[in-house]
């Protein structure tokens, strides 16, 4: 370890001789070991997750819900008006038109 109390990253802890066996050990993964070693992989990652109590769940579910009434309201007033807006101009433009 350096003085200044940093430990260097670039120099293995341990014997070359070991590394090189495990390199030698890897190379003979089949597609079988591949697909397990994956799966231990997910589950522990899983394990990690920090998962949502089911009140914070329906309170999301609630907030989602609230956003997409609203949304949907919104468009559907936006809709309505400018199909109010042209339907009035189609009808007194030819009207304008005519005298």
């Amino acid at each position: 370890m350096p003085r200044d109390g940093i430990e260097r990253l670039d120099t293995p802890d341990h014997d070359t001789t070991s590394t090189a066996g495990k390199k030698k050990r890897k190379a003979k993964v089949k597609g079988s070991n591949r697909v397990a070693r994956w799966f231990r992989e997910m589950r522990s990652e899983l394990k990690k997750v920090v998962w949502p109590t089911p009140k914070q769940v329906a309170n999301n579910t609630f907030v989602a819900l609230t956003i997409m009434a609203a949304s949907a309201i919104a468009i559907w007033g936006l809709d309505f008006m400018s199909s109010q807006i042209f339907q009035a101009i189609i009808t007194y433009i030819p009207r304008l038109l005519r005298g």
